[in-house]
């Protein structure tokens, strides 16, 4: 099901006297899909474009989000096929220094031993897609101050999100697109009762670890399956015993030919977000600061946990997936700073900006808005680096939980409809969720030393970027700049006097009053309750700068529109974390002079690489399966081995991980999984020539499950056609 309003046809309009170039670039939404029939059809699609319009149809019926990564459905009886690194995280949190699953992998013979994926796991399936533009915008009017106009779109959007969710199971957001210019209802069923069926070991889903990150040539075996499950009723529920697996609408088969140099593959998935239509200054901002800054922030606290975790401890795995995080994030950004370089793309979207604006003259009187944007984006970053230190002291352990818990008893004090975002009765259960599994991501000593970290940084700022609240905290009575000395004290302080690292304590006050919650005696309570105010200042900040925003974005946004209609340019909405669809084909690339990526890779490259030390320790039954040449049916020509990775040129980001990677024919040949060094600055400007892709081809997974850790159930439920 799906509504479309004349609004919501704004942008697509923009395509239809269009010349689109398939060349890999554009994350479409399911309804362009029709609008661009002929180019789909010229690069290769057999089926209906019409058809991805239909959200339960074939293929998008079978097409799920994990909320944070992409998956899709391959048996009817609920089976998820996903990325291991996306299922990173469940696999950790069921594994101990006794039965370490990372290590050894999982499987699950029979449906009674699949394991919960976590009280916070979650399947998202959109239902539907409506346009509320007109009612989003009708709530704001020039006479409005800035923090009238996002009071005003905030409490429409809240109000669409309950009437939505006074149906049980729903989960529902009002997504933004083109800076504001379109606004659509998205629908989905929340599944609750996620659990993991497969996960090959580490050493394979891992393989190359960070080492090979974004790299190329690639041999990651990077999938994993979990179950959706739901009550007796069919409705969505929480984990229990009674419960039985959901019954999609759709689930994919898995291609029989093999992928060739050349043909069309498509990716469907849920991409987080991109910046194609940014300002340049926002670019230069980034190249110069944000991302510098990130990587040191993420090497040092990578630093602390490293030298207190040695592998395999249990410190080691509780901070394991968090530390994949981190170190995805570092060589995401470095790659980033390299691409920006190397395509001189400061200078491109500058010169870009210029066209814009040489075309924009005389047609209006404002300019599109573009010298009031500039100004109100430069006000923005005075504060970064407080913003950027306190979002460190914030990001997690106990900090973070008194935190939430202090929110969330204010939060009880409003209608569920007015209140905060992540604090409605909803997301209660994800709240209860992390309070539940911090004991399996939290370390005292390593959550102290993170802390102070950041405390040390704090005390840097100017005493115009300090927080009074904070200063007092550290004990310091004047403006002088507070000490080593002092956050020492502090926290030395603040961690005996702390019962919130005990899980019956966290979970007793889940339901708290606020005066309990800010007459208790537990220090880190005492601490979110004294910053309470500050955080509140800079969040009243927020809403006021991004009320400016409704104004300029939208209007600096039709100007780029109008303009790229003008100049016949594609034009398709920025990633905002909604179901989009990429499409292109199978293809190597020379990202340098001399330098050439074959579109594939296969198991020899497994033997190449294999020194039996991490990151680069094949395992046992991998190599003997290679050497004895069990291939299965699987074996490429001249029986060399099996295909493991291949590279197309499609556009995706961060979120797309674990999306189904489709042929023609919308049938499953494998999972994206990441993208080539040289691709990841085309969050910020595409370039076709160079940007890859990198997907775990199908065969591959099934030769793991057949022939190296045999997973047989899995595999008879797999919609396999004739083979």
């Amino acid at each position: 099901m799906r509504v479309i309003s004349c609004s919501a046809l704004l942008f697509v309009s923009a395509l239809s006297a269009t010349e689109v170039s398939f060349a890999g670039e554009g994350m479409w939404t399911p309804d362009q899909l029709p609008e661009i029939a002929a180019p789909l059809k010229a690069a290769g699609l057999a089926l209906d474009p019409a058809q991805f319009a239909a959200l339960s149809g074939k293929p998008m019926g079978a097409i799920v989000s994990l909320g944070g990564c992409s998956a899709s459905f391959v048996s009817p009886d609920g089976l998820v096929v996903t990325n291991h690194h996306c299922a990173y995280g469940a696999i950790q949190l069921n594994s101990t220094e006794q039965n370490n699953l990372l290590r050894d992998g999982f499987y699950a013979a029979d449906r009674s031993g699949e394991l919960s994926a976590g009280p916070a796991a979650r399947i998202f399936v959109t239902r539907s897609i409506h346009d509320v533009t007109r009612e989003v915008m009708k709530a704001v009017n020039q006479r409005m101050t800035n923090r009238q106009a996002f009071d005003a779109v905030d409490t429409t959007r809240k109000r669409l999100v309950a009437r939505c969710e006074a149906t049980p199971g729903q989960r529902c957001n009002v997504a933004s697109f083109f800076g504001g210019v379109v606004y659509r209802l998205i629908v989905q069923m929340e599944i609750r009762d996620v659990r993991l069926v497969y996960a090959p070991p580490e050493a394979i889903g891992k393989f190359g670890g960070d080492v090979d990150n974004w790299m190329w040539p690639r041999h990651t075996g990077d999938f994993a399956f979990y179950r959706a499950y739901v009550g007796a009723d069919g409705r969505p529920a929480d984990f229990s015993a009674n419960n039985k697996p959901y019954r999609p609408e759709q689930h994919l088969r898995l291609a029989q030919a093999g992928l060739q140099d050349g043909d069309f593959v498509m990716v469907a998935g849920y991409p987080g977000t991109t910046s194609r239509y940014r300002l340049a200054d926002e670019i230069e901002a980034v190249i110069d600061w944000t991302y510098p800054k990130q990587i040191q922030r993420l090497t040092d606290m990578m630093a602390i946990v490293d030298a207190a975790a040695p592998v395999g401890s249990d410190i080691f795995i509780k901070y394991a997936s968090t530390m994949a995080g981190w170190k995805n994030a570092r060589k995401n950004f470095s790659g980033q700073l390299q691409g920006f370089a190397s395509a001189d793309t400061l200078g491109q979207k500058r010169r870009e900006e210029a066209a814009l604006e040489a075309w924009l003259q005389g047609k209006r009187a404002d300019g599109g808005g573009l010298t009031e944007l500039r100004a109100h984006l430069a006000v923005g970053r005075q504060m970064r680096e407080r913003d950027l230190v306190l979002a460190t002291i914030a990001g997690g352990g106990l900090f973070s939980t008194a935190r939430s818990l202090h929110r969330l008893s204010i939060e009880h004090e409003r209608p569920d409809a007015a209140r905060e975002v992540g604090f409605p009765e909803r997301d209660e259960s994800r709240i209860q969720a992390g309070l539940t599994q911090l004991d399996r991501r939290y370390d005292p000593a390593i959550d102290r030393q993170l802390l102070a970290y950041a405390l040390k940084d704090y005390v840097e700022l100017p005493s115009t970027q300090r927080l009074p609240e904070l200063d007092t905290w550290l004990a310091v009575q004047d403006a002088s700049k507070p000490t080593h000395a002092n956050i020492d004290a502090a926290l030395t302080k603040l961690y005996a006097g702390s019962q919130l690292g005990d899980i019956d304590m966290r979970l007793g006050l889940l339901n708290s009053k606020r005066r309990a919650i800010e007459s208790s005696t537990d220090t880190f309570l005492q601490l979110a309750v004294a910053l309470g105010p500050a955080l509140q200042r800079i969040e009243d900040e927020r809403k006021t700068f991004d009320g400016a925003l409704l104004r300029l974005q939208p209007a600096y946004m039709r100007a780029m529109l109008d303009y790229r209609k003008s100049q016949g340019l594609a034009t398709y909405p920025d990633a905002n974390g909604t179901l989009r669809i990429t499409f292109g084909k199978v293809a190597g690339v020379s990202p340098r002079d001399g330098l050439s990526y074959l579109p594939f890779t296969t198991t020899t490259g497994i033997r190449e690489k294999h020194s039996g030390v991490s990151p680069f320790d094949a395992t046992a039954p991998q190599l003997a399966a290679m050497s004895e040449g069990r291939w299965g049916k699987h074996a490429g020509e001249g029986a060399s081995g099996v295909t493991v990775n291949f590279l197309a040129d499609l556009d995706v980001t961060g979120g797309n991980s674990g999306s189904a990677t489709l042929n023609s024919r919308g049938e499953l040949v494998g999972l994206l999984f990441d993208m080539t060094w040289e691709s990841v600055a085309s969050n910020w400007v595409f370039n076709p020539a160079l940007t890859r892709t990198i997907h775990i081809d199908q065969r591959y997974m099934r030769w793991v499950m057949e022939q190296v850790y045999p997973a047989p159930a899995v595999l008879r439920e797999l919609d396999l056609g004739n083979d």
